[in-house]
């Protein structure tokens, strides 16, 4: 199967079998991204959090008993 990164526009080709390839089939609005582009958002997310200027604004969890 033929694939498209939605960031770089290269095109790659992963095989039909895998569940990457189903999910991209069955499902319009998941998208491919290439390695190359993941590796490079995952170290500026990464990078992000670290700074003190990031605060993630998340629910405090709650102990049922």
């Amino acid at each position: 199967m033929r694939v498209k990164c939605i960031l770089c526009d290269k095109i790659e080709t992963i095989r039909d079998e895998t569940p990457l390839a189903k999910r991209l089939r069955n499902r319009p609005i998941h998208t491919f991204m290439c390695d190359t582009c993941h590796t490079r958002i995952t170290k500026k997310t990464e990078k992000h959090l670290a700074s003190d200027a990031f605060k993630l604004y998340r629910k405090p969890k709650r102990n049922l008993f």
